[in-house]
Parts: structure tokens; sequence; C-alpha cells
């Protein structure tokens, strides 16, 4: 089965084609891109939904061309196919919102006629909306142009399998991935710049939010306290590199001069970085001048601190649980520290599951191989999709 996945949740615009096996526990990436609007982004500090929509609307049918042809999957026709009216009027309806899409895809489909795929898959959510409904737009136009199956996916579901994904060996037609069978009862811990929270997994497609942040997202903290020591966008690489330098010298933080654990006592699994990011504002405010070594220190105790808080809450939970694995999904799950400082934690104590580093942050690949599972389980398509952004798992 061939399955075509389109994700378009926040900043990256995303299309993946893979070709999985009978059994839907082997799958082929015929193709797999993903286009960044980190740039364009970058000169506000953070995301602006509307100005991701555009983005997304601009380059998608472009992407989806690209990745037809990179699975070998783009057969121009001689003759122009000729596209019902019926169908263009329903294009045109479905697409009215996303600029040129419509006469892009049509006009796409013209040369092509058809896709030998054989269901599409579509991030439904969470993420920002606007964003989201490009995607889905041009899911619901693809399925009415081809009469496929469309399957809804949680954003956030594709990061737990993307962190279960075991690379093979390359065949001839591109990179296969296995899925391995999660031992259970499992978590996920699910770290990003809109999502923390604790999974409790009973088996894949069965989870339970046991945990979860009450105000900032550790991804949006990581934001907020590189703007406030004038880093660029996005916050979280630049802050660990400069704790990596604060770390490789053996910078030591004094104790009474240490940032908070926000609630890394209590006795619940939820988290709280609004007050760890205030606590980096009210330091910083003591200096006149802020030297690179300073910001290297502040960088260092703040990642720090993170990473003590997610560590500790991940171990109570899995002794709540009994759980055997653990798997860290989403943008922040790239962090070095992090995934150290778990590893470390874990020890004997339960098998810890972290994504490639390519697969970390928003991708097509996830939703597809998300779809997989799910036409394993014998899911049914739908014929009405919404964007939904806040969509629990």
């Amino acid at each position: 089965m061939i399955i075509l996945a389109i994700e378009t949740s926040c900043d990256e615009t995303a299309i993946a084609i893979v070709k999985s096996n009978k059994l839907g526990t082997k799958c082929t990436v015929l193709s797999h891109t993903v286009l960044s609007q980190i740039d364009i982004h970058k000169e506000y500090g953070g995301v602006f939904p509307m100005m991701a929509k555009r983005e997304h609307a601009r380059v998608i049918v472009t992407l989806l061309e690209k990745c037809l042809r990179d699975a070998g999957l783009y057969k121009e026709l001689k003759i122009k196919h000729k596209i019902p009216k019926k169908i263009i009027s329903k294009i045109d309806k479905i697409l009215a919102r996303e600029e040129n899409v419509a006469i892009e895809l049509l006009e796409l489909f013209e040369k092509i006629g058809t896709i030998k795929v054989d269901a599409i898959a579509v991030t439904s959510g969470p993420g920002l909306e606007p964003a989201l409904w490009v995607g889905i737009s041009t899911a619901l136009a693809l399925s009415a142009i081809t009469d496929l199956p469309l399957y809804p996916i949680n954003h956030m579901e594709g990061h737990i399998i993307a962190a279960t994904l075991k690379a093979s060996k390359d065949s001839k037609d591109g990179e296969v991935y296995t899925l391995p069978k999660l031992q259970t009862p499992a978590l996920a811990l699910l770290i990003s710049g809109g999502h923390t929270e604790i999974v409790h997994i009973k088996e894949i497609g069965k989870y339970k939010i046991i945990g979860q942040t009450r105000d900032d997202a550790v991804g949006e903290a990581f934001d907020k306290v590189a703007r406030m020591l004038g880093l660029p966008y996005p916050g979280g690489p630049e802050i660990s590199h400069l704790a990596s330098i604060a770390r490789n010298r053996g910078e030591v933080i004094e104790k009474t001069n240490l940032l908070p654990r926000p609630m890394i006592y209590s006795k619940d699994l939820d988290f709280s970085f609004s007050g760890l990011k205030t606590a980096v504002l009210y330091r910083l405010q003591k200096y006149s001048q802020i030297s690179q070594s300073t910001k290297e220190v502040i960088a260092l105790d703040f990642e720090n601190a993170t990473a003590e808080v997610l560590v500790k809450k991940t171990l109570s939970a899995v002794k709540k649980t009994n759980a055997k694995e653990v798997i860290v999904g989403g943008g922040v799950s790239a962090n070095t520290h992090i995934r150290n400082e778990l590893a470390r934690a874990l020890g004997d104590i339960a098998i810890l599951r972290v994504p490639s580093r390519d697969l970390s942050t928003d991708n097509a690949l996830m939703i597809a191989v998300t779809a997989m599972v799910h036409l394993r389980s014998g899911a049914k398509p739908k014929k009405k999709i919404i964007a939904n952004g806040n969509w629990h798992l």
C-alpha cells in the first residue's frame, strides 16, 4: 500500500510518500520533503499563523509535484486530462480560501490525470488552525480528484510513532523503517513548542494524558528565554549551544544562585515553565550589561533546570505506571542534554526511545507511518475533516 501524507500544523510544509508491507510493520520511504519557514518568521521572533498559512498555500502544490517526481509517481500525459466540471467546481469550493492552490492543483492533474497511491493522510490537529486548514483543504481536494480514502491524523500521535521507528537498510527504492512491537504499558514524554505532556500508553492507539504543562510549553519557554538573551528564533538550538559552551568549560553555578526547578517536588505529574522564564528575566535585570559568558551561564542553568524537571516527572510517571518503555517526541527531543539526562536517569529501569534528529521536528513521514498503523488496525476513512487546534490524544 502506498500512502501520501501532508503535514502543515505549524511552520513546516511537509509531504511524504511511503510504501508499506502487507502487515503494516515496515515501510519504504519513496519521498520525504520538509520546507521550513524559519527564515520567514525569524525576524518576528516567533510564528505568525496567517503568515504561516500563506506560505503553506504558496508552496504546497509545488512540493506535492516534487514528491511525486521523487517517488517515481509523476507520469505526464501526452494529451491533457479533462477534469469534469463537477469536480472542478468542488475543488474550487474546497480551496476557496487557499490562494491559487485550486488553480495550481487543477493544472497539475490536467498534466498527470491521477496518482498511483492508495490512501491520503493529513494532520488534522493539534496546531495552528489557519496552517492546518491548508493541508486539510489540499488533502480533501486530492481525495475529491482521485476518489482516494482520506485519514485524519493527530500530530502528537505522529511524534509518538516517529520515536518508535527503527531505520533499516536502504532499498533500491528508498530508506526503510520498521515498527518494532512496543512493550506496554509505556509512556510518551511529548516536548515541543506547543506541548509538554506525559502520555500513558496502554497500547498504540490507546492514550491518556497523565501530566501536562499548566502554562508555557517547554519549547515556548526556550524561545522566550532566548529572546531575553538576544538570541535568534528558534531559541532551543541557540540556548543549547551556549549551555554546551559553559558546560564544557566546567562552569559551576552556586546553589544560592540557581534558577528554580518549578513543581519538581509536586505530587502530580504536571509542569510549569512560566515561573522559570520569569526567574531568568529577574536574573538578567540584575546586570547593567550582559556579557557573553553571563549569557552562557544563564543558558546552562536554564537548560539544566528544564532537564531536571522533565527527568524527575518522567521517573515519577514510570514508577506510577510501571512503564516498560519511555518514548520522547517533539522538537525539544532533539536537545542533546535532555536526551542524555533521560538516558542516564532511566538506565535499566525502562527502555528509552527517541526519534532520529530529522524526525524530531515536524515532518510528514511520521503522519504517513501513523496512518499505516491506523490502517493496520482497521481504521475507516473520513469524508469530512476539520482543523482542530486543540485535538488531544
